[in-house]
């Protein structure tokens, strides 16, 4: 059983700065990509920043320059850093864990958090 942690989320003025962070746990051999999605009410879940294991990143065009991912390999978290928020950053960001093998077995998975509610407003 693996399961996604997410912390940090909350309410922060424009201009303002968060960092969500992401811990998976259970009996992990590895992860391929960790990342982070969001959905905004009545909107389709999106990519926001994905990162693979050698550590090559990806970013929505919407959030390169002022959001940053990384990842810490030994202990299966993934972290985002939101800098400069706009109120159309709002929305719940969910964690995702892509390709997780589990240890002992030779098949992939991928699992999500369950999500963080980011505001973004005055």
């Amino acid at each position: 059983q693996v399961q996604l942690v997410e912390s940090g989320g909350g309410l922060v003025q424009p201009g303002g700065s968060l960092r969500l962070s992401c811990a998976a746990s259970g009996s992990i051999f590895s992860i391929n990509v960790m990342g982070w999605y969001r959905q905004a009410h009545g909107k389709q879940r999106e990519l926001v920043a994905v990162i693979s294991r050698q550590g090559n990143t990806n970013y929505a065009d919407s959030v390169k320059d002022r959001f940053s991912i990384s990842r810490d390999n030994a202990r299966n978290t993934v972290s985002l850093q939101m800098n400069n928020l706009k109120p159309e950053d709002t929305a719940v960001y969910y964690c995702h864990a892509g390709g997780v093998i589990i240890t002992g077995t030779n098949d992939e998975y991928d699992h999500w958090g369950q999500g963080t509610q980011v505001t973004v407003s005055s």
